[in-house]
């Protein structure tokens, strides 16, 4: 994917252990946001290998591998180039490790993403979710 917007391209953690998900609660200037850990890919970055692991790391304390790519897209909200990666754990423990852009950690069942999303997710992260975790449930 190129850049489009003039914005930095975003990628996304979708990391699942056992029947759940990892969200972060994000501080943004209109409140708080849940989310998947995510952030800016830096300019030496792959979006499915290096940045979702490294914005895990820096977000929420986890050491987390990349799977495989999920999904690209434009976020219909904020016009930015999105991709979604696959990650699984390999370390630690979730927590608020960046206490200046976060201000919560939970891991959130598939039933339980629209008290914290009050919107639908993108078709393809929805689908891998009901796949990864209706199958462990």
């Amino acid at each position: 994917m190129t850049e489009t917007t003039g914005k930095p391209r975003i990628s996304a953690a979708i990391i699942t252990s056992g029947d759940r998900v990892l969200m972060v609660r994000r501080r943004v200037k209109e409140g708080e946001s849940w989310q998947f850990p995510a952030g800016a890919i830096e300019a030496d970055e792959t979006p499915e290998e290096e940045a979702a692991v490294r914005e895990t790391l820096e977000e929420a304390g986890l050491k987390v591998e990349a799977d495989r790519l999920i999904g690209q897209r434009v976020h219909p909200k904020t016009q930015r180039e999105m991709s979604y990666t696959a990650c699984t754990v390999v370390g630690g423990e979730a927590h608020v490790a960046d206490a200046d852009e976060l201000d919560a950690v939970a891991w959130v069942g598939l039933d339980e993403i629209p008290e914290y999303v009050p919107y639908p997710l993108y078709d393809k992260v929805q689908e891998y979710l009901e796949g990864a975790l209706d199958s462990l449930a």
